[in-house]
């Protein structure tokens, strides 16, 4: 009895010595970042390395964000970043629905979600010169809207095929119920299956958002001027041919992780739940 309590605890102090190796793994870049932002550029290459701000300053982030344009840059990547989520989760949502409860002839239903899904197996890369061509026809490039629709296309095969796996779990006789009461297909999707499926709404959302945010490639090659190039290029920007503005870069990079993790706390609690309730299923 003593032996197994004691083994127990043994389990229990390395499970918490793991959670902490990974914590401090994965919290430390974000740390290094937002102390670099705080320091002298001095100090930031100080051997030994300075771990914490000894002379704190607010240079870099008012180089960054008052003397250059970082904050319209942010305020493109939110626009650009919201709107693509909310159009991903909403076309994904009922286009995994439609996967989930409709029947097809045949074979057509697997077939049609491997071939939503193979549009992710293909680099992002392949698809610039296309991309490019089409938009300068339409006279859509450096807009907002050019660059939507690009991060559209690549965010809504992810959300329909997350969303398929979290209608497929949910009973189907909820809303066979709801029918029963008179109610329509459309309605039972709204008012039964559509709440119960919160979690997945939540998961799909901060993923669809994060690669949205993050996105580097489309941007780079779409939009040209300020006036829509998104955070990560106006990060990219401060590397230059004669120098590299660390302090502003670690400015701007601890400010561009606030709205996701500002996001994620908010999601989190159908977050936990939706990575693991249904995206395990195909």
């Amino acid at each position: 009895m003593l032996r197994s309590r004691s083994a127990a605890v043994t389990q229990e102090v390395a499970a918490y010595c793991g959670i902490a190796i990974a914590l401090v793994i994965t919290l430390f870049p974000v740390y290094w970042i937002a102390s670099n932002s705080f320091k002298y550029d001095i100090d930031i290459f100080a051997i030994p390395p300075e771990w914490y701000p000894v002379n704190p300053t607010l240079k870099h982030y008012r180089a960054a964000f008052i003397e250059r344009p970082f904050l319209q840059y942010a305020l493109n990547s939110l626009i650009i970043a919201v709107s693509t989520t909310a159009i991903s989760v909403v076309l994904g949502t009922l286009a995994g629905y439609a996967l989930a409860r409709f029947q097809y002839p045949g074979r057509w239903r697997h077939q049609i979600s491997f071939w939503i899904l193979s549009t992710r197996m293909m680099p992002p890369i392949v698809t610039i010169i296309p991309l490019y061509v089409a938009f300068n026809y339409l006279n859509m490039l450096n807009t907002k809207p050019a660059v939507v629709i690009a991060y559209t296309a690549f965010n809504l095969p992810f959300a329909t095929w997350m969303m398929k796996s979290y209608f497929q779990d949910l009973p189907v006789e909820l809303e066979e119920a709801a029918m029963v009461d008179g109610d329509t297909r459309f309605g039972a999707f709204l008012r039964v299956a559509l709440p119960l499926a919160r979690p997945g709404l939540a998961a799909t959302s901060i993923f669809c958002l994060i690669i949205s945010w993050n996105e580097f490639l489309l941007a780079l090659i779409l939009t040209l001027t300020e006036r829509s190039q998104t955070l990560p290029i106006g990060i990219a920007g401060r590397v230059t041919q004669y120098h590299t503005y660390w302090g502003e870069i670690s400015a701007a990079g601890f400010f561009a992780c606030i709205p996701i993790m500002i996001f994620a706390f908010i999601v989190q609690k159908h977050l936990v739940r939706g990575l693991s309730f249904g995206a395990v299923k195909g």
